[in-house]
């Protein structure tokens, strides 16, 4: 530790820190333009200049590195004119564009031009002019803007892994841009926006909406992935504006993957805002009461066995619940929630979760992916691994498709699960290996001797021990895993999906269910749709009951890992529309099985009743590997592992409405693997 005095304040800093950081330390604000916390130091904006003593003349601080009884100075006459110097040099060519900028009343430029530069400018000469770039659907850019700190380069290649952006020629001429113009491929492009110092980058969906004093803030959780990305939904009036991330370090840091980001349009299309009933074979509208008593005529009339629920990857936990108890209050112990027919043993947690944590990964040193594509089925989690990587020492490999593109070396041992033991040697000879297995590998018919041959292999290579629990389920949306730890799987005697659709049941509840084919469904099912958007599955619906989207309702949401986490009201539901737990609870107080819970407060209370995880929201229970047991499998299959979101800009149903995502699946297409098959 080096002692270094600051403004007359004497702070302890590592050896090897930056004057800029024991600045901050001292609790000292420095101007900064190129720097960043989380990318590598450029140098190259001199905003944060400070007066060492006896250096010769002010020094970047962001750059220069401390010493042993260092003295800096940050706010001299020296530094004050510096930065007005380096402030005057900045806004040159920049243009006066704040009245219509995007970046206005958020703008790193306006607020330091005011804190620490000058009011006058002593230079006359026209201001330069650069071409806008074309980019892609997402970003938008008006280059005229640009100061050059590079943040964007840096993100590019750093986190995102996607080398993308650049700067051509030199001096004045300097340009940032895709040299050869195409747009951005990285699911992560979105944190552009949120690191770029000026306008330069700023939102294309957002672009000429709204100022950001106008918007109604609201801290949730993006749910569109399994990460569990804590996000703040921006408001005005009945519509979502702006979605963009919160920092949360465990989680992900400061970004957000670019599906969450944008997908926000499709909150107000294709959206259910009254109930339904089927009529003569025809959908027609309907009252509340009405369609409650379509529902119960028809249950009234079936025995418990043979009614049946489904529920979705976006299903809040609150909701999972209540209509558990529903169903347990008819007798029926047929019950899902792996609707994309995942053979997940729900016997034992670690089965299911993400053990090592998505923090956990900054301490692996091998890593083998199994049937996933974690770049897009996690980016914000891939990244994680990138910046492993970066850090030097871990090996990674994959079995899956050829040519998936990680944004990281990974060597491809093959394409189905004989090809898994092809690295255990390097996992053996590590002392935290770590294996990913993802969903997609359990979508098959023999998922759960894949299930069961990945923990066995996690096992073998020391993944599995007291102080360490290498073995991680990947799961693909923010509402699996939450089902998961209510036991929402078939009780004894339970049918499961499968046989649900085949026409064990007569009555099937479909609690946002969408995520698969409703062909599946046998003729002659009635079937209550319980959701937020008319796609194919509310075609199919006898009865519609219209709930809240994630973004519209206080829920709770546990993520790949096991961590529960709050999400709350930002907007109010459309039309008739209503909090999905309230419309079962109301539906079971109308038959005469009323569930124990009324209000908010109750009906958590009994989440953390049913399951610990839910008794910390926000934390997560991180521990080795107690019992090595593995669950049942069987005979594993020679078959290829086909991944399951071969659209990654349309993957869930918030998405599919969305006219931004739908330009985004126009301009990318199929993954690139899946594409060459």
């Amino acid at each position: 530790m080096a002692k270094v005095t600051v403004d007359g304040i004497e702070v302890e800093v590592p050896n090897g820190a930056s004057v800029l950081q024991a600045c901050e330390a001292a609790g000292k604000e420095i101007p900064r333009f190129c720097y960043h916390e989380r990318l590598s130091v450029a140098g190259n904006c001199r905003m944060c200049l400070v007066e060492v003593e006896k250096a010769p003349k002010p020094v970047a601080s962001c750059a220069f590195p401390v010493a042993e009884g260092m003295k800096v100075f940050t706010d001299s006459a020296v530094v004050r004119q510096a930065r007005r110097n380096v402030m005057e040099f900045l806004l040159i060519n920049h243009p006066l564009d704040c009245p219509i900028c995007d970046q206005g009343g958020e703008c790193d430029l306006q607020d330091q031009a005011v804190a620490f530069g000058s009011d006058a400018s002593r230079y006359h000469e026209p201001k330069r002019a650069v071409k806008d770039k074309d980019i892609g659907p997402l970003i938008k850019t008006v280059m005229n803007r640009c100061i050059q700190c590079t943040r964007c380069v840096r993100f590019s290649a750093e986190v995102a892994g996607t080398s993308e952006l650049g700067g051509t020629n030199r001096g004045e001429n300097m340009e940032i841009g895709t040299y050869v113009e195409k747009a951005l491929t990285s699911e992560l492009s979105g944190n552009l926006i949120d690191i770029c110092p000026v306008g330069a980058l700023t939102s294309r969906p957002y672009a000429f909406v709204s100022r950001p004093w106008e918007l109604k803030k609201t801290d949730s959780i993006d749910v569109l992935d399994a990460t569990g990305a804590n996000i703040r939904v921006d408001a005005r009036g009945p519509e979502v504006l702006r979605i963009i991330p919160r920092i949360n370090e465990a989680v992900n840091e400061e970004w957000m993957a670019d599906r969450g980001r944008f997908s926000f349009d499709g909150l107000k299309r294709r959206r259910l805002d009254r109930p339904w009933v089927r009529r003569d074979g025809k959908l027609v509208a309907a009252t509340w009461p009405e369609a409650f008593a379509a529902i119960a005529a028809k249950l009234s009339s079936v025995p418990g066995d043979r009614i049946g629920a489904v529920a979705g990857a976006l299903a809040d936990a609150e909701s999972t619940l209540a209509l558990k108890d529903l169903m347990t209050a008819y007798g029926s112990a047929n019950l899902d929630c792996r609707e994309d027919g995942a053979a997940i043993d729900a016997s034992r947690p670690e089965f299911w979760r993400f053990n090592t944590t998505i923090a956990g990964i900054d301490e692996a040193d091998a890593l083998l992916i199994v049937g996933s594509d974690v770049r897009r089925e996690a980016p914000v989690l891939n990244a994680r691994i990138r910046k492993r990587w970066t850090a030097g020492k871990f090996p990674v490999a994959y079995v899956g498709p050829h040519g998936l593109d990680l944004t990281y070396p990974a060597a491809h041992l093959g394409a189905g699960p004989g090809a898994m033991q092809g690295f255990a040697e390097t996992l053996k000879a590590a002392q935290k290996p770590m294996i990913i297995l993802g969903r997609g590998a359990l979508q098959r018919a023999d998922g759960a001797a894949v299930l069961a041959a990945a923990w066995a292999l996690a096992a073998d290579v020391g993944a599995l021990t007291a102080d360490w629990h290498g073995f991680n389920l990947l799961h693909l949306f923010g509402g699996e895993v939450g089902a998961l730890e209510l036991g929402f799987v078939p009780g004894a005697d339970g049918k499961g999906l499968d046989a649900m659709l085949a026409g064990g049941v007569d009555a099937l509840w479909l609690l946002n269910a969408d995520g698969f084919d409703p062909a599946r469904i046998a003729a002659g099912t009635f079937v209550i749709y319980q959701g937020h958007h008319g796609d194919a599955m509310a075609g199919r619906a006898d009865v519609i009951l219209p709930g809240a989207a994630y973004t519209e309702k206080d829920a709770t949401w546990v993520n790949t890992e096991g961590r529960a986490q709050r999400g709350r009201l930002a907007i109010f539901p459309p039309g008739e529309a209503k909090e999905d737990w309230r419309i079962i609870r109301a539906f079971s107080e109308g038959v005469g099985k009323a569930l124990p819970y009324a209000d908010m407060h109750a009906i958590r209370a009994a989440l953390a009743a049913a399951s610990p995880v839910f008794a910390r929201v926000g934390d997560v229970a991180r521990a080795g590997c107690a019992d090595p047991a593995g669950p049942a499998g069987g005979e594993v299959s020679g078959a290829d592992f086909v991944l399951p979101l071969p659209v990654y800009h349309q993957a869930d149903v918030i998405s599919r409405a969305s006219d931004v995502m739908a330009q985004c699946a126009a301009t990318y297409g199929p993954a690139p693997a899946l594409a060459a098959e």
